[in-house]
């Protein structure tokens, strides 16, 4: 036989992706609730191409049933959920269940979605049977074709009725479908060592053979002109799939004249190389991306874990901390996916942390309500003692219950914010109703603002005193302290105030008043502590006695507007305090800065 005659050898070419498996496209479901989840499997079930996304329909159920199983665990319920099979075919309940049975709220969503998984299984078995028939079928129809074509290779007959017969069978190959995939390569090798043998053992005509020859080259070329257009293509993964669509029809040919048979193989291996190259590259990128974030994501587990392991006391740093787990989160989500293995892990790492924060937020917040709770008890507690103090008219003693009343409702830590101003109202108005009534008494000993005069005239008078000598000195003391003591309350509102400007101006006259004995007692220092000391004090030591007697003042001021500040209606008495304190902090600036004067005068004066 010639060179001519001899049928072209088909090779078949293996593409190699360095152990990387074709990639499916994964979504991420794991942010999707119950209810989209349900919703996006119904979608795919109602869709003409569900047959083919059947590995999409096993990521959706393995995310519900993930998704449900977390959720339960949430709820406090068995987290334990039986995910069904895809293999195996489920029926539905056809009873409901008992009325006296506790119903879980998952399980309706639950059954809901395994009946749709169901029904979807049933048509996919059914959809796989036909299939596989259709195969099987095939199988059958490519067999009988093969056998056609050994008997017209046998006959050896005239070219001129044995090449039409031949065509026919060619076309007959190419128009049967698929066969099983474990017979494919047999059946495929089989025909095609009966085509060779069809070309080497029949005489064909020359004229018939190069024009069957022709229709090979420019099928192939256009094979080739295929190939090279996919190498160009941008979505790499989709070329490939196209490529090895591609390399099957190629097979489906006979050979092509001898002078061309090289030159077009060539061609068309080097446009396949081009695109396994790109394919081999595109996953080795992919490898080093999802290794970057795995290293990403790895990094923000380790911030939200050491998050979570604070120790946090305060509401402001549970919100901040809160706000900036959020700011993880939303980076999280921008990070692509890890590797294959190390995905779940790590989402579930992150997960985790996340989870264990929010926990911890919770349970300060339970004990926080509690503790508000627990306040809220004690104030009414407070509340109702004022209340029956209200219309007491032994003004001296219940006065003093109703401030150490005040006094404990200030160190009283916070009530749950609807009830704050409905306590402070109620607790203000038993106090007011006392004070403004012992305030309107008109027997002189009820005098008030006569007593707030007297006590601020001897206040003075005290600022005034010229030191004697220790004896005399102590005798003053006494003196000032039981005429202090004879005179009677003064208004509520100046108690502190002028109490504080009375101990400053004593503690500047008499250093040792009130620590060798009862400040307000009527009684005077013990003798042996008084200052012994006759000299009368310079403008530094009266400029220091203000500033101290300023700050005290400013203190008073700052307690009095915290106090209240809690009521509504006590804006213009608030607006009125702060004047004070403004004005009282301006004094004490002027005050330091004399002071520091005289220093400086001193220390020069000294120096020389």
């Amino acid at each position: 036989m010639s060179e001519e005659m001899k049928p072209e050898v088909i090779e078949e070419t293996v593409v190699e992706t360095a152990d990387v498996a074709q990639e499916q496209v994964v979504v991420n479901y794991a942010d999707k609730t119950l209810a989209e989840l349900s919703a996006l499997f119904q979608s795919l079930t109602e869709s003409e191409d569900r047959m083919k996304r059947s590995k999409e329909a096993e990521a959706l159920k393995s995310a519900f049933y993930k998704r449900l199983s977390r959720e339960k665990a949430e709820a406090g319920e068995d987290a334990a959920v039986e995910e069904p099979d895809a293999d195996t075919i489920e029926e539905m309940p056809a009873t409901e269940p008992l009325e006296s049975a506790p119903v879980s709220p998952f399980a309706a969503i639950e059954a809901g979605f395994k009946n749709l998984y169901n029904v979807y299984k049933k048509e996919r078995a059914e959809y796989n049977r036909q299939l596989d028939a259709e195969r099987e079928a095939n199988l059958v129809t490519k067999q009988a074709i093969i056998e056609d074509l050994k008997a017209l290779v046998e006959e050896q007959g005239d070219m001129k009725d044995a090449f039409p017969k031949f065509r026919e069978i060619q076309n007959r190959w190419r128009e049967t479908g698929p066969v099983p995939q474990q017979n494919y390569r047999d059946i495929n090798d089989t025909y095609q060592l009966h085509v060779e043998k069809f070309y080497d053992l029949v005489q064909i005509n020359r004229e018939l053979r190069d024009l069957d020859f022709r229709k090979n080259l420019e099928a192939k070329t256009e094979f080739c002109e295929q190939a090279e257009a996919l190498a160009e293509n941008e979505d790499i993964v989709s070329a490939f799939k196209e490529l090895q669509k591609l390399h099957e029809q190629w097979k489906e040919f006979g050979p092509v004249a001898k002078e061309f048979r090289d030159s077009i193989w060539e061609r068309f291996r080097a446009a396949t190389a081009v695109i396994n190259k790109k394919y081999q590259a595109h996953f080795e990128g992919l490898k080093e991306q999802q290794a970057q974030n795995l290293e990403a994501k790895t990094a923000l587990c380790e911030k939200v874990e050491a998050i979570a392991a604070q120790e946090i006391k305060s509401s402001s740093e549970w919100n901040a901390l809160s706000k900036e787990i959020v700011a993880i989160q939303d980076e999280w989500r921008k990070i692509g996916f890890a590797t294959r293995k190390d995905n779940q892990k790590v989402y579930d790492r992150f997960r985790a942390a996340c989870d264990a924060f929010f926990s911890r937020k919770r349970d300060y917040y339970n004990e926080f309500k509690d503790s508000m709770n627990d306040n809220m008890s004690k104030k009414l507690a407070i509340i109702e003692q004022a209340e029956v103090l209200k219309d007491s008219t032994d003004w001296k003693k219940t006065s003093d219950t109703l401030i150490e009343l005040q006094k404990q409702w200030k160190e009283i830590g916070a009530v749950p914010r609807k009830k704050s101003e409905q306590l402070w109202k109620r607790f203000r108005a038993a106090c007011d109703a006392f004070f403004n009534e012992r305030d309107k008494q008109g027997r002189p000993e009820n005098d008030y603002y006569g007593n707030l005069k007297a006590k601020r005239a001897l206040i003075e008078e005290i600022e005034a005193y010229v030191s004697a000598d220790a004896e005399a000195d102590a005798e003053a003391a006494r003196g000032f302290a039981e005429r202090w003591n004879a005179i009677g309350f003064v208004p509520f509102k100046e108690k502190d105030a002028v109490q504080a400007a009375y101990r400053a101006a004593m503690q500047a006259k008499f250093p040792d008043w009130g620590r060798g004995g009862r400040r307000e007692s009527g009684r005077g220092p013990v003798r042996g502590e008084q200052r012994r000391s006759n000299a009368p004090l310079t403008e530094k030591d009266k400029l220091t006695l203000k500033y101290n007697q300023l700050q005290q003042d400013i203190q008073t001021y700052e307690n009095n507007i915290g106090f209240f500040g809690l009521s509504k209606g006590a804006e213009q008495l608030k607006a009125q305090m702060q004047e004070r304190i403004d004005a009282a902090k301006a004094d004490l600036k002027e005050l330091e800065a004399k002071i520091r004067e005289l220093v400086t005068k001193e220390q020069e004066e000294q120096s020389e």
